[in-house]
């Protein structure tokens, strides 16, 4: 063998080494990958070997479990990934807030997903740290404080009725927390509240539903029929978005955010849903009505189920998380966030396949849907 042909052999080597260890992980190296990604930490010695234990017994959902139960999967873990669906520029940078303490809550007790999203549920927290503010539906001192004190939210946050806490009755889970109301129900006309839904949960922006072979029945008298002089602008491009979200969009005309916290008014339209009068003959707000136009057409593949037409909020949320995008998105967004990257196309059809078990199988338990996506890379 020649100097130089020799040379280049052992430069290389460690390179082919270490990428046969990082596609071969043995069970030592897939313990510490799993507690890794679900705490953002390595794992103890004493934790890293009883993982290693089950995971070479066969074990690996018991070994991911042990990842999942740590209280760092909820204080940093969960609540980063939960912070990007409390605001517009879906950044995790942001304070807590009752949003995401409850999205923790929820996951730790095994509630399913969807409830999240839809019960009369908000977490607060029980500890017993006298320089934490109560609760307050005014402001978001209280969860700020425990951040700011690292208080264990994994041990102190409790399940509480979120209409008793606020005085709104007609509640939908995170979506009519105080987080959500800052950021998606002031100002605009309530629109925001239904696109981040869409984004946040079902993967998809109002670009993605574009049709404009919708009836433009429902579109408010706010968007302009004639942009830039031409009509023919609204009718290929505007209706496209519009017809489908003005048509869904009063679900949420009885709600407002008065600067510190949000309003619910039975049976009165905000005012600011119908103020901008651009278009007189456009659709008037006299209800929370609403009608799911794009549950036919190209947009019937998200997969809807159940009645297409309802009122209020809260029935609204209900139909959206029963779609097939909805559990796809969940286990699109599961995968990425333990695997590093998007589902790529050997592991597409498995990823799929794991969505539909997350709602017809496991009652849409996060925690059984990230065992299930971690298990596919976990060995990579």
């Amino acid at each position: 063998m020649s100097l130089k042909l020799l040379k280049y052999f052992w430069v290389s080597l460690p390179l082919f080494v270490l990428c046969l260890s990082q596609s071969y992980a043995g069970p030592r190296e897939q313990a510490y990958r799993i507690h890794n990604r679900l705490t953002g930490a390595p794992p103890s010695p004493q934790i890293l070997q009883q993982m290693e234990n089950l995971i070479s017994a066969g074990q690996l959902d018991a070994a991911i479990a042990i990842a999942i139960e740590d209280p760092k999967f909820y204080n940093v873990t969960l609540k980063n990934w939960a912070k990007k669906w409390t605001n517009v520029d879906q950044t995790n940078r942001v304070p807590l807030n009752d949003f995401v303490a409850t999205i923790i809550g929820g996951v730790r007790d095994d509630l399913p997903f969807t409830q999240l999203l839809t019960e009369n549920i908000l977490y607060t927290s029980n500890t017993t740290d006298t320089n934490v503010d109560a609760y307050s539906n005014e402001n978001n001192d209280h969860y700020e404080d425990l951040e700011r004190r690292n208080i264990n939210l994994a041990a102190t946050l409790v399940r509480q009725s979120q209409s008793a806490l606020t005085g709104i009755a007609a509640t939908s889970g995170v979506v009519t927390s105080r987080a959500s109301a800052e950021a998606f129900f002031s100002a605009g006309t309530n629109r925001r509240v239904n696109r981040f839904l869409f984004m946040n949960f079902l993967c998809k922006d109002y670009e993605n539903l574009h049709d404009i072979t919708i009836a433009d029945v429902y579109v408010r008298r706010d968007v302009d029929r004639r942009p830039g002089g031409d009509s023919r602008t609204f009718k290929n491009s505007c209706v496209g978005c519009h017809a489908g979200q003005d048509a869904i969009a009063g679900a949420w005309s009885y709600y407002d955010w008065d600067g510190d916290k949000l309003v619910y008014t039975q049976g009165v339209v905000a005012p600011k849903i119908n103020a901008n009068n651009v278009f007189s003959e456009g659709n008037v707000t006299t209800n929370d009505n609403w009608h799911n136009l794009w549950a036919s057409g190209q947009n019937a593949n998200l997969g809807w189920s159940g009645a297409q037409t309802g009122a209020g909020g809260r029935s609204l949320v209900m139909n959206l998380t029963r779609t097939q995008a909805f559990s796809s998105c969940m286990a699109s967004q599961a995968y990425q966030w333990v695997c590093l990257n998007k589902p790529q196309a050997e592991v597409a059809d498995r990823v799929e396949a794991i969505a539909r078990e997350f709602e017809t199988v496991d009652n849409y338990n996060l925690k059984r849907l990230l065992t299930k996506v971690m298990s596919e890379c976990v060995g990579e």
